[in-house]
C-alpha cells in the first residue's frame, strides 16, 4: 500500500499563550487561523497560519501547567523560509534579542520563542 498525505500542522506547547502568539506575529508574520477552547477550561489550541500553505502552528496552553517545558537538547526544530532581504530579516530577529544561534558559513540562524523552541530561518529560494 502507498499513503499519500500531506503535512497539516505541528504542534508546541507554551506557559504563555498571547506572548506565544504575540511573538510568531511579530517574528514570523503567523496570524491566528483557529483556535479550540476545552469547555472545562483546561486547554486552548491556537492555530496559526503563514496565510501562504495549508501548514498550520499549533500552540497549546495548558491551564495546570505552571514550569517552563523540559525540551532537552532542543535538537528537534521548525524551519521557516523568509522572504525579502535575509540580512534585514536577521538584524530585525537582532533587534528582538532573540537570534539564539547563527552559523553564516551554512548560510542560516534560528531564533528562539518565548518558551525557547528553536526555529530555524532561512531566506526563500
Amino acid at each position: 500500500m502507498e499513503i499519500k498525505g500531506r503535512f497539516d500542522h505541528f504542534n508546541i506547547n507554551v506557559l504563555d499563550l498571547e506572548k506565544s502568539i504575540a511573538f510568531y506575529n511579530k517574528a514570523l508574520g503567523l496570524v491566528e487561523h483557529h483556535r479550540k477552547e476545552a469547555a472545562d477550561g483546561s486547554f486552548i489550541l491556537v492555530y496559526l497560519t503563514d496565510r501562504k500553505t495549508g501548514f498550520l502552528l499549533e500552540l497549546t496552553w495548558l491551564k495546570d501547567k505552571k514550569e517552563p517545558y523540559e525540551l532537552g537538547d532542543n535538537e528537534s526544530h521548525l524551519c521557516f523560509r523568509v522572504e525579502g532581504d535575509y540580512d534585514k530579516v536577521r538584524e530585525f530577529h537582532k533587534d528582538m534579542n532573540c537570534v539564539c544561534y547563527e552559523n553564516t558559513d551554512m548560510g542560516l540562524y534560528f531564533i528562539n520563542d518565548p518558551d525557547d523552541y528553536w526555529i530555524e530561518i532561512l531566506p526563500v529560494v
